[in-house]
């Protein structure tokens, strides 16, 4: 399974969302310095987010983005859906039916359960999750005092 980088670069950009979550607005300046993603490239990418209904947006000097859910009620496969659409590397349909089958190989099957496998861990795991491991991390890493 490939994720594609619109993909990577969207989990990123919710992560970073659902982090800065306090703030009713997060400019797409600071993601994009963040997460170093080419600023042109993220626009494209919150574009297809808001478009599959999991941001909102403000135009202005006072403006930015916010989740529209709960960082627990947005899975990682619903934002992978949301870039990739029906090209997403784990939905029906984006596995190798090229040509059809040969001499009796159709792989059909095999690709649909290794599809649905995917989508499983995928639509598992939210934003909350991947907020609440990084923060684990983060305490792991912290010196326990300071000198």
């Amino acid at each position: 399974m490939r994720i594609s980088a619109k993909g990577e670069y969207a989990v990123k950009a919710m992560l970073d969302l659902a982090t800065h979550r306090g703030r009713t607005l997060v400019p797409i300046q600071e993601i994009a310095a963040r997460q170093a993603i080419p600023q042109r490239y993220l626009e494209q990418v919150l574009l297809a987010l808001k478009r599959g209904g999991l941001l909102t947006s403000k135009r202005g000097s006072t403006g930015g983005y916010h989740l529209t859910k709960a960082p627990e009620e947005i899975t990682v496969g619903a934002i992978l859906r949301a870039v990739d659409g029906g090209n997403a590397p784990f939905d029906s349909g984006s596995h190798g039916r090229r040509n059809g089958a040969r001499e009796g190989a159709d792989l059909g099957e095999l690709w649909s359960e290794i599809g649905e496998a995917v989508a499983g861990v995928v639509d598992r795991w939210t934003l909350g999750d991947l907020v609440a491991r990084a923060e684990e991390k983060r305490r792991a890493t912290r010196p326990m005092y300071h000198i």
